[in-house]
């Protein structure tokens, strides 16, 4: 009995295991479908939300955008998550793990220099400078594409096992306060309790490239503000004063040479960049005092604080050598982000499926921050990278992310929606494994 038992059981798991990967590739082949199907839909979406861009802490159109769209499709709906934040949650018919798909939803003070019919327009103070708004970092696509990865997903509530959380972050671009932090404070990852965050970041590259990578993905970004004090003179009489212009320009120059003379780049790479230097007013008068504000990327915490150090030292030493004066302000950002190592090993063969053998790989580390960091610093996360050069240019060369000339292809938005979806799928599909 105990043998024939045994034989009906392995006979059984046989006749399952097919059909269950039959109703996986019928599931995957729907999300292509209809990823496929709405690409007019995601293209208006995204060219709605690039001719109208709002900066930090001010998306409230967009917010307002995302959470009608959610509702819409009948997804229980929380705003005002740690300012603008929008959460939806889809509750899939069957029991199962929760996992939560992100997108960054705020634009740049940047002048958009791209001649496209949906071009911004919109202008904008900042810093005391008017400057134009724009998407210069793909955000009006990462929004357009959850929110057709959520109209996807709705349509399958019936099969998914488990549940999906939406987050549509405010913010992501002005750290160290940035949204991640505050929506997190607002429990966006605890009701319900998030097993799982995946996020996906698009930039240079081929239409459709996904890549991937275990470990530090994206690196630690922290803003330095740095004021030179020197004594106001006649500008053709220099050393009547003490020119803040000529010693914040020695500091400049001596920064560099932390990254190019002073720390191990074999351990990780970091980048010190002087992003604003401001002072004087006329041609011929030596100004009292210049500010210059800056970012710090790192991947390696004892380099993170040795070149802090360092910075506060050089800019000290090389004021009081000039007879100047210096006071320096650095404040932590975005922490390294992390993906969960196991969770890309169990991810991986959907994102080649999705994207195909030609179009996966894996990515190289990244010097850009990103307020994804403190989302996968709670729960295992997976950030992931799509290309979206447009076909006619070269990715090589394009114009990178912050750049007035940034572009991205609206072909690339259903394969954004594929890479999502399926992720949330599988994973669900796959069970809690922690």
């Amino acid at each position: 009995m105990k043998i024939r038992a045994l034989a009906v059981s392995a006979a059984v798991l046989a006749f399952a295991a097919p059909a269950s990967a039959q109703r996986q590739d019928a599931l995957a082949a729907e999300i292509d479908r209809q990823a496929s199907a709405m690409a007019d839909q995601l293209a208006a979406w995204r060219h709605d939300i690039h001719e109208h861009p709002e900066l930090s802490f001010q998306e409230v159109r967009t917010a307002k955008l995302a959470a009608d769209h959610l509702r819409s499709l009948g997804i229980e709906v929380r705003t005002g998550v740690g300012g603008n934040g929008v959460v939806g949650v889809l509750k899939g018919a069957k029991p199962g793990p929760v996992v939560a798909l992100r997108a960054d939803m705020d634009a740049l003070p940047v002048a958009e220099q791209v001649a496209v019919p949906y071009k911004s327009t919109v202008r904008t103070v900042y810093n005391g400078v008017e400057t134009g708004v724009m998407h210069a970092c793909g955000h009006d696509m990462h929004t357009a594409m959850l929110m057709g990865t959520a109209t996807v997903l709705s349509r399958m509530k019936a099969q998914l096992p488990g549940t999906v959380v939406f987050l549509f972050q405010p913010a992501e671009e002005s750290p160290p306060k940035g949204g991640a932090g505050p929506m997190i404070a607002d429990r966006a990852l605890d009701n319900p309790k998030v097993d799982a965050v995946f996020g996906l970041h698009v930039g240079p590259g081929p239409i459709g490239m996904v890549q991937v990578r275990a470990g530090p993905t994206t690196a630690a970004s922290d803003a330095f503000r740095l004021i030179v004090h020197g004594k106001q003179a006649h500008g053709a009489f220099p050393a009547s004063g003490v020119d803040p212009i000529v010693v914040g320009s020695q500091m400049v120059l001596a920064f560099q040479t932390i990254i190019s003379r002073q720390v191990d780049l074999t351990t990780a790479p970091a980048v010190i960049t002087v992003g604003a230097f401001q002072g004087g007013l006329r041609e011929n008068i030596i100004p009292d005092s210049v500010w210059m504000i800056g970012t710090i990327r790192t991947y390696d915490e004892a380099m993170r604080k040795s070149i802090h150090d360092r910075m506060q030292l050089i800019a000290t030493d090389i004021a009081h050598s000039a007879g100047a004066t210096a006071s320096m302000t650095i404040t932590r950002g975005y922490d390294v982000t992390m993906n969960d190592t196991g969770l890309v090993a169990r991810m991986t063969p959907t994102l080649e499926r999705v994207a195909g053998k030609d179009r996966f790989g894996e990515s190289r580390p990244s010097v850009a921050g990103e307020d994804f960091s403190r989302f996968a610093a709670r729960v295992p996360g997976m950030f992931v990278s799509l290309g979206v050069t447009p076909a006619n240019l070269d990715w090589r060369t394009a114009a990178v992310n912050h750049s007035p000339l940034f572009q991205g292809d609206d072909s690339a938005l259903p394969v954004g929606v594929r890479v999502m979806a399926a992720l949330a799928v599988d994973y669900l599909r796959s069970g809690r494994t922690r």
